[in-house]
This record gives C-alpha cells, sequence and structure tokens, in this order.
C-alpha cells in the first residue's frame, strides 16, 4: 500500500439546466503536490473521457505559479485527458483514497457503485478515505461491510450552504451535501467565515471544507500515514 487514489469528476454539467461544471483543478493539484513526493499517485474517474475542468477553477492556473505549472505540464494533464477508471486498480494497492471536488461530483460520484466498493475496501484494509469540497459526496452513501454508512458518527465537513449561496450555487444544486451528510449521521463542522480553511480528522476518515481546504487534507493524511509506518 505505498500509493493514493485520487478520484476525479467526469461530469461537465450540473443540475436540470446544465450550468457548465467539471473538476476544480487546485483541489486536485494542492493534494497532489504534497502527497507526491512520498507516494506513488494514481487517478481515477468515473468515465475514461478527458476530465472536464470547471472554468472557473482555471482563474486559478493563471494567477497561482504552482496549479499554472501544473497545467502547462503534459505529464501530469496526461492523466486527465485519459483518466483510469476503477475497475482497472487494485484496492489493495492503496493506503488512501482521496475524492476532489467540483460541482460536477454532485452528479456521478453519489450513486456510482464501483467507487463505493472501491472505497470500502480500501477503508477496511485499513486505508484513509479522504475528501475535499463536494468530493464527500462520493463517499456520502458508502456502506461498509456491516452495513453502517461509513460517515455515520464521524464528524465531517464539505461545501457549506452557505458557501452554496454566496457563490449564487444554491439553486443549481441537485441537493444540498451538508444536509446530506448530517442525514447520514455525520456531524457536521463548518468554519465561521465561509470559504476559510477547514479541516477535519475522524478516526481513518478526512475532509476538507472548501478549495482553501485541499492542502490542509494532504497534510493531515500524510500525518497519519506517518504516525502508522
Amino acid at each position: 500500500m505505498d500509493k493514493i487514489l485520487i478520484v476525479v469528476t467526469n461530469s461537465s454539467a450540473l443540475g436540470s439546466k446544465g450550468k457548465k461544471t467539471g473538476l476544480w483543478l487546485r483541489e486536485l493539484t494542492d493534494f497532489y503536490h504534497e502527497v507526491k513526493k512520498q507516494y506513488g499517485v494514481d487517478i481515477i474517474s468515473t468515465a475514461a473521457d478527458r476530465v472536464p475542468i470547471d472554468p472557473r477553477s482555471l482563474v486559478g492556473a493563471v494567477t497561482h505559479k504552482q496549479t499554472r505549472n501544473y497545467y502547462m505540464d503534459d505529464d501530469f494533464m496526461v492523466q486527465l485527458k485519459k483518466p483510469l477508471m476503477p475497475e482497472q486498480v487494485n484496492p489493495e494497492d492503496y493506503a488512501a483514497i482521496y475524492f476532489t471536488g467540483g460541482h460536477g461530483t454532485m452528479m456521478d460520484f453519489p450513486d456510482n457503485q464501483d467507487l463505493q466498493e472501491l472505497t470500502r475496501k480500501i477503508y477496511e484494509q485499513g486505508g484513509y478515505v479522504t475528501a475535499v469540497c463536494h468530493g464527500p459526496s462520493g463517499i456520502q452513501n458508502v456502506r461498509l461491510s456491516s452495513g453502517r454508512l461509513l460517515v455515520s458518527g464521524h464528524v465531517v465537513t464539505g461545501f457549506s450552504d452557505r458557501e452554496e449561496k454566496v457563490l449564487g450555487m444554491y439553486k443549481h444544486i441537485p441537493f444540498s451535501l451538508e444536509q446530506v451528510l448530517k442525514d447520514r449521521g455525520g456531524l457536521f463542522k463548518k468554519a465561521s467565515v465561509p470559504m476559510a480553511a477547514c479541516t477535519v480528522v475522524s478516526g481513518r476518515l478526512i475532509t476538507g471544507q472548501n478549495p482553501a481546504s485541499a492542502r490542509g487534507v494532504a497534510l493531515k493524511l500524510l500525518d497519519q500515514l506517518e504516525m502508522i509506518s
């Protein structure tokens, strides 16, 4: 288990009106930049098609040097042009799975059985399950072999209703991620100020609230893995 598995959306449209969306790029690159130093990384998606990137997140490719460097790196970007599929990876290879965000995840993550099975296996073999922003939509329906929902009884976070409203996205989302995580038995924690970093460690479940939290998720995961190594 010397690798980390990253999951990215393959959905480019949100809700009934098809608002343009996709992967929030920096939630991938901030995490990847930290963990690649110590672990091999594979990137999978819900389809083998080119991963759509939320156009709003491309601002980071212009204004943030690290994000820009990855966006201009052909070797890195080929992983988004031709992503692996869940059935192409072996859960036994991974110490952790990380669900990136972007509103597209709300469309293709929640009911994907292959992702749920991968997550369950990684968690039950002692691995970590991590997610940021809208990425927790990928773990909201995961059930363990016992039948218990993975998030039940855990302190979790994710993109909050208040943040959706601040961005004017609340009317476009297919469900409230904050409310669903609460309904699944999660104890929802959020920063007092919208878009401020908030990262939560609850056993082997690590979640981040928003784009500002992606690096924090990576660092907390590395800390946890170091303690058990």
